[in-house]
């Protein structure tokens, strides 16, 4: 840690043994006559991905701009009316083809790229990822170039839906046309790589001795801590206080859903992982949270739940399976049991828009400096349509985006790609082309 009587430096960390925590943004860290240019606070980019398409007569809303009525589906979003932009008419057309639709929804949607099949199941051709083009422009000026989490764990290898490389399924993240970056799922590991592991003496005796001591990997940084509040202001320390509580709570819910997973052997899922869809996803929410407090990345991405999920949530009062649900065939029964999904979904969401919201940065607040999209790459799932798709931004990125409406770009000719390299642009990484991309869209800032 180093502490100038100036000020404090953004890159400050407070360590331990074989922890490392970066700091948010603090008043200290503002230069007492810096340039407007060093007050801002960084631009995030992050995608929140929910699969099988929508039921889009309880998403999409009546009205346009600034006056439109709240749908059901989006209805959890409603405090957050002046912080979102509702996206309709977007399409992914290299999405379209003859079998492999949830395989090519996933594999197209963050790259615009039409995935080929290839004889070796173990290999995949498709292009960059709009995450992982950001993550290579910016990456080194955080600790993580980009955070990929997930809420459901996949073991399918091989050949997956039309005979498409499962690979394409399981992942939305793409360094390159070959190599996917696979979210990960088990909140514990998220947490270690965040913040360091305790387990680093190389004799696993002495690793599983600190394993079963440890208390938090806050202990170990104390010194460290009461050296910085010590001089720092009321607003700093508050600020601190605040941001250590949260790491110590959510450590503490990690350790509750080891402790759960040791007292019933037969799940079959990490220790780490929760049995339950809410906790998973609201601890995936607070480690990203966190993470981008910290700016320890400032790209990331979360898929509440991979393509053709057969994932059931008798939280509901049912145990249909999402996937099936969705081929309702004008069934109402099952279009209400999909339509609940989807309101549980965006309920995970929503908790995520809150967090931001409530952190303030600077000149405003987390959800302020932070593109936030949301959404899926169908739209009717029981056609399996790849226009119109269901899209949300919130945010405002630090004023680059005017929130608070409704657009409808017509006739389903923009590319999903084109709001990409828009909000690229915003981060302010140039981008000529992005898979299918054509532009960039217009009317983020007003109509």
């Amino acid at each position: 840690m180093i502490v100038t009587r100036k000020h404090l430096p953004r890159r400050t960390f407070l360590r331990g043994l074989g922890t490392v925590v970066a700091l948010p943004w603090l008043d200290a860290m503002v230069p007492a006559f810096a340039a407007p240019s060093d007050r801002k606070a960084p631009v995030r980019l992050i995608f929140g991905y929910v699969p099988n398409g929508m039921i889009m007569k309880d998403w999409t809303p009546t009205g346009v701009g600034k006056d439109f009525e709240f749908t059901r589906i989006l209805k959890p979003l409603e405090p957050f009316r002046e912080d979102m932009l509702i996206l309709t008419g977007l399409h992914h057309r290299n999405g379209e083809g003859s079998g492999g639709d949830h395989a090519r929804a996933s594999a197209t949607y963050l790259t615009g790229v039409a995935p080929k099949r290839v004889s070796d199941l173990a290999a995949i051709e498709l292009g960059i990822s709009v995450d992982q083009l950001a993550a290579q422009a910016i990456g080194s000026q955080t600790r993580l170039p980009s955070l990929e989490l997930g809420c459901e764990a996949t073991r399918a290898v091989g050949a997956c839906d039309g005979g498409f490389s499962c690979a394409y399924m399981n992942n939305m993240s793409f360094r390159n046309a070959a190599t996917p970056v696979p979210p990960e799922t088990n909140p514990r590991s998220v947490f270690e790589r965040l913040y360091g592991t305790l387990d680093t003496d190389p004799d696993p005796r002495v690793r599983e001795r600190l394993k079963q001591n440890r208390k938090s990997m806050l202990d170990f940084i104390n010194e460290d801590t009461h050296q910085l509040i010590s001089a720092l202001g009321a607003a700093d320390r508050r600020k601190i206080d605040e941001y250590l509580t949260s790491l110590r709570e959510i450590e503490k819910r990690i350790a509750r859903v080891e402790n759960e997973n040791q007292l019933t052997p037969e799940t079959d899922k990490p220790t780490g992982v929760p049995t339950s869809f809410v906790e998973h996803a609201r601890l995936n929410n607070d480690l990203l949270a966190v993470a981008l407090q910290a700016d320890v990345t400032r790209v990331a991405s979360l898929l509440y739940a991979k393509e053709a999920s057969t994932r059931s949530y008798p939280e509901l009062g049912f145990a249909d399976a999402h996937h099936p649900l969705t081929h309702h065939r004008g069934r109402t029964e099952l279009i209400e049991k999909a339509t609940k999904i989807e309101c549980h979904h965006m309920e995970q969401f929503a908790y995520l828009v809150q967090k931001l919201k409530s952190i303030q940065e600077g000149d405003g607040t987390l959800l302020d400096h932070s593109m936030v999209v949301y959404g899926s790459s169908m739209s009717d799932p029981n056609q399996h349509l790849h226009y119109n798709v269901p899209c949300l931004l919130l945010g405002r990125g630090d004023g680059s985006i005017k929130p608070g409406r409704h657009v409808v770009y017509p006739n389903n000719e923009t590319p999903q790609t084109n709001l990409w390299l828009t909000l690229l642009d915003r981060m302010g990484v140039q981008a000529e082309k992005l898979g299918d991309s054509t532009g960039k869209v217009e009317h983020l800032t007003g109509i």
